[in-house]
């Protein structure tokens, strides 16, 4: 049987690994070098040369597990698994990419283990404060190795919230500003880090309430999701209390505003609306 907190301390070291190159990189980064997957969608050699990384260090940890991976390193998808494994590692390699670009902190390599479609072990690796976050499957959740836990802020007025900006898919763009302005009325404040990473592990910290965001993809929130549950925090979907692994949208939170999230949410969001943008 797995030992999935010792592999997680394997996971972590790996991550780090990566996080070291793109630290590196960052140092003398060429703006020439970079694709554009889209107008707000942008690649470079560090993300691909970082998941390669990840990957190669992955298959030494488990050598049959499958991948599903951003950069396409694997042959994989962000919505499918390999076929015929047990074990999937999902990988962001550079979350933040457009930060790390435009020379702004902060960005993460993030990555996580399934097993048998649950979320085992998870490594949100901040690169620019040297953070790592690690988390297992009824272990806890931890900070550089010190224990974590989401704040106990009570309710939103004692809330900061974070979120992030769609990039894709702007039909429900009225909805989502709508959404925004509430929340900026009814909390502390809103902030937008450009990784949801890095959201979600600082919601595991206590450092944010609460995070929501929409078409996302699995690689981009499938460790902090664990992160935010070891922590003893809640993730769903917006409307509904679903997996949002695969969902495209999360809500995560301290638990304490949970409800308070999803309401503010629920006055403004067209559920059909969003399905057909997500199709």
């Amino acid at each position: 049987m797995t030992d999935f907190t010792q592999l997680s301390f394997g996971l972590a070291e790996v991550c780090r690994r990566a996080g070291q190159f793109i630290r590196q990189e960052a140092a003398s980064f060429d703006r020439g070098r970079v694709e554009m997957k889209g107008v707000h969608d942008l690649v470079s050699y560090v993300d691909q040369e970082a998941e390669r990384l990840l990957v190669e260090g992955l298959r030494e940890l488990l050598p049959t597990s499958g991948f599903i991976t951003e950069e396409g390193t694997t042959g994989g998808s962000s919505q499918a698994t390999s076929a015929g494994t047990d074990y999937t590692w999902i990988i962001d390699p550079l979350d933040g990419t457009t930060n790390f670009v435009h020379g702004l902190p902060c960005y993460c390599v993030s990555v996580a283990l399934l097993h048998h479609g649950e979320l085992v072990a998870g490594v949100v690796y901040e690169v620019t404060r040297d953070e790592t976050f690690r988390a297992v499957r009824g272990g806890g959740a931890f900070c550089n190795e010190q224990p974590i836990r989401v704040s106990d802020a009570p309710k939103l007025t004692n809330a900061l919230i974070a979120t992030g900006f769609p990039y894709t898919h702007f039909a429900q763009l009225d909805d989502y500003l709508r959404i925004l302005g509430s929340f900026m009325q009814r909390t502390h404040g809103v902030r937008r880090v450009g990784s949801a990473a890095a959201d979600l592990a600082w919601v595991a910290a206590g450092r944010f309430e609460g995070f929501f965001e929409f078409n996302l993809n699995s690689y981009d929130v499938a460790a902090g999701i664990l992160l935010v549950r070891e922590a003893g925090g809640r993730v769903t979907e917006f409307l509904q209390d679903g997996d949002p692994l695969f969902g495209r949208q999360v809500v995560a939170s301290n638990s304490h505003v949970h409800e308070e999230m999803q309401q503010t949410i629920r006055e403004f969001w067209q559920e059909e609306r969003g399905a057909a943008s997500q199709a």
